[in-house]
Parts: structure tokens; sequence; C-alpha cells
């Protein structure tokens, strides 16, 4: 992404506005899973590029609307080819099958960890 003119950060940004255009900083930051003053900063350098725009809500003045400019749009373009051309590279000589069973294994690693689970005996480190 860097030799594209981006990072991941700005990736995410430009994903998370063209998926909830007009999207508040806060509701950004809470659907990112980030600190509103992480998003913050990354939007101030992205800001002072040229590739989003900040105003304030009309309906409530504390609340700054964000928005991708033009030259935000080229910039989401150009990364989501190199996104879909690394993730094509990463699932090369996958079978449709595997990638099913690895999404599903990965699914139930994210429902583990949102569970209040029992440690399984002999499974990982032993903490006294």
């Amino acid at each position: 992404m860097s030799r594209a003119g981006g990072s991941l950060p700005i990736w995410l940004v430009l994903l998370s506005l063209k998926t909830s255009r007009g999207a508040s900083q806060r509701a950004m930051a809470e659907a990112m899973g980030i600190q509103g003053a992480t998003l913050t900063h990354h939007l101030n350098g992205m800001e002072a590029a040229g590739l989003v725009t900040r105003r304030r809500d009309p309906g409530n003045r504390r609340v700054h609307i964000v928005e991708l400019t033009e030259t935000g749009e080229e910039l989401f373009d150009t990364l989501r080819t190199v996104a879909v051309t690394f993730d094509e590279q990463l699932r090369c000589g996958l079978s449709a099958s595997v990638l099913d069973e690895f999404a599903r294994v990965l699914g139930q690693l994210g429902r583990n960890i949102d569970a209040d689970a029992t440690p399984i005996a002999g499974w990982g480190p032993v903490i006294t």
C-alpha cells in the first residue's frame, strides 16, 4: 500500500467512508474499533493531504461529518486494486473448501474470544 501512496490506516479510513458516507468521526472510530483520538490523528493528516474534508453537523455542532474528496476517491480506487491483488495472491492455490474451513475456524476463534469460555485442560500455558 505504501508504494501506491497509502497505508493500512489510510485504507481503513477510506474503506469506512466508502461503506458509510457522511459518517461522524465518533461512528467511524467505533466501527473501526479504535479510539477517537487515534482516528483524529489519521484524519488530520488525510485532511492536510486533501483526501477528506470535515464539517460540523448543522444539527449538532459537536459532531464532525467526514467525507471523501475527489483525491480521496481516486486513492481509494488505487488502494482497492492493491488490496484485491494482494487478496488474490494470498488465496492462490487454496481451494474454496479450504477457504470455507479456514473462515469457519476463524469464526469459531472469534466466538471463543467473546465467550466466557472455561479454558480446556491441556491447552495453552499454565499460569500459576
